[in-house]
């Protein structure tokens, strides 16, 4: 009998794996459902839904390897990066789906959430102030009028398998819906700058590379108390701490 492993858990949801089926397992109904219709919507390779019985969804693994983590190096060929990028342009491309999703959050709104998290980030101590100061200014960048598009949401690396030269699986799709494109594009390259340009020349577009530089400025700012907190390290060579003092 296959070995029951935690791929990730924390108060909001846990992921377990058992051989080639993964058991996402939410509170959130309403989450779960849209994830499963982002999938159905996505006209990129996305895993197959075996079953679903709340609080469980069960879906098949996809084939292939993930290009590498946040803060581990990144892996494959120039054209597997690239046919990333085309991945997810074509994501963008999409008919838009009825809901907003985490990238989709206004400017207005985005803004007061990050000027409220780095003064937490300085008043408890978890981050140096000039630190804190020089990524919410470079953050502003981010908080400019944008045309949605049809967004992943969380589009770490980890979430996009490859095969070869071949896009596989795109996975984890409960943050999915009308969002910004650069969002999703910032996400999935922080910690990997070095193959912006193998993922650009996918994507197929002009790209404003100071919105790029914002986003990831907002991502590691929201997410390193977050992280603390729920027992990860955005403090480990390569994450989210580092992405900011490479701002500095």
């Amino acid at each position: 009998m296959d070995e029951v492993e935690v791929v990730v858990a924390h108060s909001e949801r846990a992921t377990l794996r058992v051989g080639d089926v993964f058991l996402k397992v939410d509170a959130d109904q309403a989450r779960i459902d849209r994830e499963v219709e982002a999938m159905s919507r996505a006209p990129v390779p996305t895993p197959e839904v075996l079953w679903r019985k709340p609080p469980v969804l069960a879906i098949a693994a996809v084939p292939g390897a993930t290009l590498g983590r946040l803060g581990g190096p990144s892996t494959g060929s120039s054209a597997a990066w690239a046919a990333a990028g085309a991945a997810i342009r074509k994501l963008h491309d999409a008919p838009l789906p009825p809901h907003a999703g985490l990238a989709g959050r206004s400017s207005t709104a985005l803004a007061a959430e990050l000027d409220a998290e780095c003064e937490l980030l300085v008043t408890k101590g978890l981050l140096p102030a000039d630190l804190v100061t020089r990524n919410r200014q470079v953050a502003e960048a981010a908080l400019r009028p944008w045309t949605p598009v049809f967004t992943h949401g969380d589009l770490q690396i980890a979430h996009v398998f490859v095969d070869g030269d071949e896009v596989t699986g795109i996975i984890d799709w409960s943050e999915a819906g009308q969002g910004d494109a650069l969002y999703d594009l910032a996400t999935f390259m922080l910690g990997h700058e070095e193959r912006l340009d193998d993922v650009l020349a996918g994507y197929g577009t002009d790209i404003d590379l100071d919105v790029i530089r914002a986003w990831w400025s907002v991502r590691s700012l929201l997410a390193v108390r977050w992280l603390i907190e729920h027992g990860f390290d955005p403090f480990a060579p390569g994450c989210e701490v580092d992405v900011l003092r490479s701002r500095m």
